[in-house]
């Protein structure tokens, strides 16, 4: 045991040493082998964002949208900890950990920090918006919106009632549309349990500066997903941004007013701010330069990959965008290229899918586009191809299950991590 203010100094499993335990991180790990590497996270486990939506709507147990990186990685070494300096120089790396400063050593050190969501200066945004990016965020949105549910439902005033049944997303993507398509579907099956709130009308808006939803995906389906939240009663505010939001409205660029006590932000993200602390070599939205080999340019033994690198694709004429399917293809390249012969990254998209809701859904796979429930279920099947270990896609598979035979849990579970105190 190291005595207090004491530093351990280890050599990196394989001499590979990966910042950051997300989905290109943990992958690199993955598909090393019996080589080996030493990972630094901040968490146990490997987080699949895209099912985030539906563990924040319930269909999905939290738990089954993670993957525990020492099952995922089994040859690979956990340094569970805060990064707090690199010496591109001296090839070492200290972490802080609850044993203390651990200081490692490395031949090869992969950068897969990953990014934070991106904010603007919005006034009130800090003090009163919910971000949706990580398993805790899901989790409080969830919480959150069964709270209000609850409020609502013991409130005597109609105005403030109807404020409380009206959700405001910022940020049309992906994280956005199936984040309120799926939070929608849980609102709607709780009120059955709320009789006096049947009548009182729900809102939902989604907001973006775009001049369309998903802007990502080809138009037809971008349509069709407007199509489809308009008949739901969705309101579609594109071309604005969010001017304000205090805690009883949220303020849109046009001037739109719509009273709320919930505004999700889900408006892009950034990379983690840490790059900048490191001396790499970043571009001007603040991701690490990186060559044809995701090697970093002008440092022998660095690479860089995932949301955190601006990674150059010899199949496409723009750099990868920040999302899993592409994270996983760099992740092979980059893992042979540390054991073999570096040979440069190329990966042509094969498709794009996303989720609308019970049974609705996008798919753009290889030319093909399907909409409605054929999009919903290559959607879905798509994820469970993606997820990885055996193991967690039968987990989901019995959750998915279990939400067709029987009615969504609509339990509040705020409570969770904050044990009472024993007096």
């Amino acid at each position: 045991m190291l005595e207090e203010g004491s530093v351990e100094t280890r050599t990196a499993r394989g001499g590979v040493l990966i910042l950051g335990g997300g989905f290109a991180g943990a992958y690199v790990a993955r598909l090393l082998g019996q080589r080996g590497a030493t990972i630094v996270s901040r968490e146990n486990f490997m987080l699949y964002t895209p099912l985030l939506p539906e563990a924040a709507s319930g269909t999905l147990e939290p738990r089954h949208t993670v993957v525990p990186l020492r099952v995922m990685c089994p040859q690979a070494e956990l340094l569970l900890g805060e990064l707090t300096a690199v010496d591109l120089a001296g090839r070492t790396a200290t972490v802080e950990t609850e044993g203390g400063t651990r200081t490692v050593r490395w031949l090869e050190l992969v950068l897969a920090l990953g990014a934070v969501p991106r904010t603007v200066p919005v006034p009130g945004l800090a003090d009163n918006g919910l971000s949706f990016k990580s398993l805790p965020d899901a989790i409080n949105l969830r919480n959150h919106v069964l709270r209000e549910l609850e409020a609502a439902d013991a409130e005597q005033d109609e105005a403030a009632r109807r404020a409380r049944l009206s959700f405001v997303f910022v940020g049309a993507g992906y994280a956005g549309v199936e984040a309120l398509a799926e939070l929608s579907d849980l609102v709607d099956d709780a009120l059955r349990y709320y009789p006096r709130l049947r009548d009182t009308p729900r809102r939902w808006a989604i907001v973006d500066a775009a001049p369309k939803i998903l802007p990502e995906i080809p138009s037809r389906l971008g349509e069709y997903a407007a199509r489809e939240l308009a008949e739901r009663g969705v309101e579609i505010y594109v071309g604005t941004t969010l001017a304000s939001i205090s805690d009883r409205e949220a303020v849109l660029g046009d001037g739109t007013r719509i009273p709320t006590r919930t505004m999700v932000w889900t408006a892009g993200v950034r990379p983690n701010p840490l790059l900048r602390e490191l001396e790499l070599p970043l571009d001007d939205r603040g991701r690490v330069e990186v060559d044809e080999f995701l090697r970093v340019r002008g440092l022998d033994g660095v690479w860089a990959l995932g949301d955190c690198a601006r990674v150059p694709n010899t199949r496409s004429a723009e750099p990868d965008p920040p999302t899993c399917q592409h994270a996983l293809r760099q992740a092979r390249r980059l893992a042979k290229n540390i054991a073999g012969t570096p040979e440069p990254y190329g990966y042509r998209m094969l498709g794009q899918v996303a989720t609308l809701g019970r049974y609705k859904g996008i798919a753009d796979v290889m030319g093909l586009r399907l909409r409605g429930f054929p999009g919903w279920f290559v959607t879905r099947s798509y994820h469970l191809y993606q997820l990885p270990l055996a193991q967690r896609r039968l987990r989901v598979v019995v959750d998915w299950t279990v939400a067709l035979l029987f009615r969504r849990d609509v339990v509040e579970l705020g409570m969770l991590g904050q044990p009472e105190r024993l007096d």
